[in-house]
């Protein structure tokens, strides 16, 4: 069942935009996933940049799964260990529309699976899901998707689904005209066309629009040869004369696409193809057409109707009437839903001769998804920093999209006002962690549950915890927080609960927080053993202030340096008392010998000059005294 949207018709007038070197060259970036140094390949020589600083995972030498991957060496594969998801972040993006390519490869090592499954996401939505059988599919060894980077950057991310590990063999992004692929009422900035299948009819020569010569504004389409459509129901056409109207903007297609063709026959007139789809999608269909039939020489000769699922959407299609000549292009754009899993194209001849096709291109529909507010990836970021968030959660690109793909710990909810996802829960209890808290959990303005129990982690509890007013509970139990419980905690009214219990907490509870116990919240303040001040808790001592603490700490400070410098004086003064006692114990035994002669020599003095004195008496007789 089909529900029409949107049938137009495309035709490429004379006075279209043709191909103008005086356009300057679009963007293009080009990568070799794995390679250590830049290189070219055959044979257009298209320059591949070398891989560096980009993602991480693990380079390793490829195998190309098919003949029209390109011809590289090396790829970059992600394993499990390294988390569920793995992103390229790419910078210094243009502003402008993209046609963004990525090709699968296989590690050339034994043991490795030779089919991984994965999901693909392009900033935050996913454009692919990779099935068994893709490695046998020329057209699925890449996923291909038309879409605007307005960021400046481009993230693309690769989610494992437990079926080996996702492996890149290259990255392609290609600047393509604003205007290209326009399916009119619905298409803009928020819509990605993701490519489900891209045919040239009647040859059997893969090529892309480098291989065609094509202009570079088209992108470098890959065209998928179909020689045709089942045993006996067409056959093909072929010429080398001009085809008219067919480069010019804003798809520039490439001239050859229209060289070939298949025409239906005789036996079956009505030319039909199928393609496998998901259920339930919107779908835009492009059909290509020029009369390359030497037998169809003027208007009338040829007229079909185009049926898609059922309905006819373009009926009494001539493609010399519409187009203006024979070998000029026809583009016709259908915008369908498909509720089944095919969808069915049917030419039905009316008149003249059968009906012809020269090629077919069939994209996916996507609405881009909402992004999550950046302040608060910075901080999950800065969190996953801080924390020492093992690689095996995978947090990288954008916490909540693809919503298929959600970062493990973080719950995300859609703000439908401001058309934005935020995170209103984190719950990362028992995960290893051992890092500190940093202030930047402050910025998770939405959150309304933390629950960090039982890690490891260290340092205080911030204090802009207590900015986040919409929080519930708030559980950091069983970890290594130390020093004082932040009085802004009192400023969260809508706590229910609050588990602070297995820490190494100290000093008084603040009396905001202790007071949400009259208001029927729940505390667990237990096993802190400096904790004190409520019901429950030792008593507290006189309370000091803050500036009062650092009073005492620098007085005892000033204490310590002043015994300190006692101590040293006292030191220093005893080794020059016990310097000089050892000085005159080694003079001792000289000093005694002098002191002996100098008292033999008083003596001898004294008693010659006593004997002088009494013979002096003897001779002058007794004194008189008077």
């Amino acid at each position: 069942m089909l529900r029409f949207i949107l049938p137009c018709l495309l035709i490429i007038f004379s006075f279209g935009l043709p191909s103008s070197s005086a356009r300057p060259a679009p963007y293009a970036l080009r990568i070799s996933c794995g390679a250590r140094r830049n290189v070219r390949t055959p044979p257009t020589y298209a320059l591949w940049f070398k891989d560096i600083a980009y993602t991480g995972g693990i380079p390793a030498n490829a195998t190309s799964p098919s003949y029209i991957t390109p011809p590289l060496k090396t790829l970059r594969y992600f394993p499990i260990s390294e988390g569920p998801n793995n992103c390229y972040n790419i910078v210094r993006v243009p502003k402008g529309h993209y046609s963004v390519r990525i090709f699968f490869g296989v590690v050339d090592q034994p043991n490795f699976d030779k089919e991984p499954l994965f999901d693909i996401s392009i900033e935050g939505t996913q454009i692919s899901s990779l099935k068994s059988g893709w490695s046998s599919q020329d057209d699925q060894v890449f996923a291909e998707a038309l879409m605007f980077l307005l960021g400046g950057t481009a993230t693309i991310c690769f989610h494992s689904t437990g079926h080996g590990d996702p492996a890149i063999l290259s990255i392609e992004i290609l600047q393509v005209d604003d205007k290209a692929y326009n399916f009119g009422e619905g298409w803009g900035q928020g819509v990605i066309l993701r490519t489900a299948t891209r045919l040239t009819c009647g040859t059997g020569k893969p090529r892309f629009d480098e291989d065609y010569s094509g202009d570079h504004w088209g992108g470098d389409r890959f065209w998928n040869p179909r020689r045709s459509f089942g045993k006996g129901a067409d056959s093909p056409r072929s010429t080398e004369n001009t085809i008219k109207k067919a480069s010019v903007s804003p798809n520039f297609y490439p001239e050859a696409l229209y060289q070939s063709a298949l025409v239906s026959t005789e036996d079956q007139p009505d030319l039909t193809y199928s393609l496998d789809v998901e259920p339930n999608r919107k779908y835009s269909v492009w059909l290509h057409f020029a009369e390359i039939d030497a037998t169809i020489t003027a208007e009338g000769k040829r007229v079909f109707d185009v049926v898609i699922n059922g309905d006819t959407l373009f009926e009494d299609v001539d493609i010399i009437k519409r187009s203006g000549d024979r070998y000029a292009a026809l583009v016709l754009n259908a915008t369908v839903t498909v509720s089944g899993r095919t969808l069915t194209v049917v030419l039905q001849p009316k008149a003249g001769g059968l009906a012809i096709i020269n090629a077919i291109e069939v994209f996916e529909v996507i609405t881009a998804e909402f992004k999550t507010l950046r302040d608060e990836v910075g901080a999950l970021q800065k969190m996953k920093k801080a924390l020492g968030l093992p690689s095996r959660f995978g947090w990288n690109g954008d916490p909540c999209v693809p919503p298929q793909h959600p970062w493990s710990g973080a719950n995300c909810q859609l703000d439908k006002n401001t058309s934005r996802w935020f995170i209103d829960g984190l719950d990362l209890d028992n995960q290893g962690l051992k890092g500190f808290l940093p202030n930047d959990i402050s910025k998770l303005k939405h959150l309304q549950s933390i629950n960090l129990s039982e890690n490891s982690i260290r340092g205080g509890i911030p204090a802009s915890l207590g900015s986040v007013t919409s929080l519930e509970v708030l559980d950091l139990s069983y970890n290594s927080f130390n020093g004082s419980i932040p009085e802004t905690l009192g400023e969260l009214t809508s706590l229910r609960i609050l588990n602070l219990n297995g820490n190494s907490l100290s000093g008084k509870v603040p009396a905001a927080v202790g007071g949400r116990l009259l208001h029927r919240a729940s505390f667990n303040f237990t096993d802190n053993a400096g904790l004190c001040g409520i019901p429950g808790l030792p008593a507290c001592g006189p309370h000091l202030s803050s500036g009062a603490k650092i009073g005492i700490a620098f007085g005892v400070s000033l204490a310590f340096l002043l015994i300190v410098a006692c101590a040293m004086i006292w030191w220093k003064r005893r080794q020059n008392i016990l310097r000089a006692q050892q000085i005159a114990a080694r003079g001792a035994p000289y000093a005694k010998k002098r002191t002996h002669v100098s008292h033999d020599i008083q003596m001898s003095r004294q008693g010659h000059n006593n004997h002088g004195q009494a013979r002096t008496a003897v001779e002058n007789g007794p004194s008189l005294l008077s």
